[in-house]
């Protein structure tokens, strides 16, 4: 299984994949992205060109219900419910998100994310036992200018095993980045020297202030969900500070993020 997450890093992986296999992928490679319905329409839109422009088949996957009374191990029986989509049904104003906090009453944090464990790594088991499997090799787009990102990925308890071949391969960010200037496609959305500023999920708690904000100063109105979900809660995302404070802060001064500059962003299953 191919985890691709709509990123510049995972795409250039993919590729790499797909052109080791003489451009067809073999029938027991399944490319899987897991939809938050957080994602930027560019992303979504990125996704859709791999798809079409190296014809290789993506399955889209998201959470579509919480089923409080749901009994059993099997797919069927799991209080949370998945379903194929595409990029015509794919959600795209947080609707699997919003589900989570509505079961829940409360906001996933740094350090209890059961967004990224329920809307990311449980979808995808999902998706292997609909398909009839168990444990299957998992390969993910970590380079080699992410040594901390890959040892936790292979430390996880677990029968899968995981597989990083950028990794492996030395492939760095810069690499990454000549790889799609040269292209006939991209992502489009802005890049930095270490990120793609709105990649997933927009306005991710786990990104820092310092980020946060600067992204503010270019679209403000990406804040909205997330104000609106820590007013219905009562509670913030952050520990230290809200999404409206952190719109205040910005329209005092736009270089205001420049304070939160050493606050980096948390790494998350939802990697470029």
């Amino acid at each position: 299984m191919i985890s691709f997450s709509g990123g510049r890093t995972s795409g250039f992986m993919l590729k790499q994949i797909i052109d080791a296999h003489k451009g067809t992928l073999p029938e027991d490679v399944y490319v899987v992205f897991a939809n938050t319905g957080k994602e930027m329409p560019q992303t979504l839109d990125f996704v859709r060109d791999c798809e079409e422009k190296w014809d290789c088949k993506i399955h889209w996957i998201e959470l579509y219900d919480v089923d409080k009374d749901a009994k059993g191990d099997n797919t069927e029986g799991w209080m949370f419910k998945y379903k194929l989509v595409d990029y015509e049904t794919a959600s795209r104003n947080g609707e699997p998100f919003e589900k989570l906090i509505a079961h829940y009453g409360k906001l996933p944090n740094s350090t209890n994310r059961f967004c990224t464990f329920l809307l990311k790594q449980r979808a995808i088991i999902w998706f292997e036992r609909h398909q009839g499997f168990k444990n299957m090799d998992q390969v993910i787009g970590l380079r080699a200018d992410e040594p901390r990102r890959v040892h936790r990925i292979k430390d996880r308890n677990g029968k899968a095993d995981y597989f990083t071949p950028l990794y492996d391969a030395k492939v760095i960010q810069q690499d990454i980045q000549e790889f799609w200037k040269k292209n006939n496609f991209d992502l489009s959305l802005l890049a930095t020297d270490k990120h793609t500023l709105f990649g997933n999920c927009d306005m991710c708690f786990l990104k820092g202030k310092g980020q946060l904000i600067q992204m503010l100063s270019h679209r403000e109105d990406l804040a909205d969900w997330w104000v609106k979900q820590e007013e219905k809660t009562n509670k913030t995302f952050k520990y230290d500070i809200s999404y409206k404070q952190m719109i205040e802060i910005k329209n005092e001064n736009d270089k205001q993020f420049d304070l939160f500059a050493d606050d980096e962003s948390v790494d998350c299953f939802c990697h470029d």
